[in-house]
């Protein structure tokens, strides 16, 4: 029994690891697209968001399948709980690479406004922080999870510097008003996958060391 438990979680670890690589290139597609503003690569993004779902829900019923066949305990009860929670999280990523690419389609074919906002920073940013609670989950590496959750205050203020800029633009400038918005909830979303990639950190944590640090401030 032990032994099938631990191949069933490995084949576990393996699915959602093949989901987290599916969503940073969902989210690494809807950056370019951003910057270049490429429609074309925008809207692959909505046909890959349709897989990711998929993926979540199956990875969903393997966990349920997991807990009712195996009774995990410890370590391997903390895993399964925490793939359930990272699985939650790696899909509303998803959605929120296919939010930005739904701001790409509509920038691509809008007006351009008066005002230059480099996303590129923010959002390697964001990329960054995802692909590193990613490796913290490969190696239950906790030190790299925990510097995930201090780049998140970093990410916050590039939000808020970006999110000034167009406040004060739709000011100047409220005939361009529907524009400035779709790259104000841009800066949001970019935002949310730092949020989104905090939380798979503090999983990573819960799972190593069975402490919960949601709501602390990290070290």
């Amino acid at each position: 029994m032990a032994i099938l438990l631990q191949r069933q979680i490995e084949q576990l670890k393996q699915r959602v690891l093949y989901e987290g690589a599916m969503v940073e290139g969902a989210i690494a597609k809807a950056a370019t697209a951003l910057v270049n503003r490429d429609e074309a690569l925008a809207r692959r993004v909505f046909a890959e968001d349709l897989e990711i779902d998929r993926m979540e829900v199956e990875i969903e019923e393997e966990c349920l399948k997991l807990l009712a066949l195996y009774q995990p305990v410890a370590g391997d009860l903390r895993f399964v709980v925490a793939v359930l929670k990272m699985n939650n999280d790696l899909e509303r990523m998803g959605d929120l690479a296919k939010n930005i690419a739904k701001r790409v389609v509509y920038l691509c074919r809008a007006e351009p406004v008066d005002l230059q906002i480099d996303f590129r920073p923010m959002a390697a940013k964001a990329q960054d922080m995802v692909k590193r609670s990613l490796d913290a989950l490969v190696n239950a590496d906790t030190a790299l999870a925990n510097q995930v959750r201090q780049d998140d205050d970093a990410l916050d203020e590039m939000r808020r510097q970006i999110h000034e800029r167009l406040r004060a633009a739709i000011r100047a400038n409220p005939n361009q008003v529907d524009t400035l918005l779709k790259l104000y909830s841009v800066a949001k979303h970019l935002e949310r996958l730092g949020d989104m990639a905090t939380n798979i950190a503090e999983d990573v944590i819960y799972m190593v060391e069975g402490e919960i640090v949601r709501h602390q401030e990290a070290d």
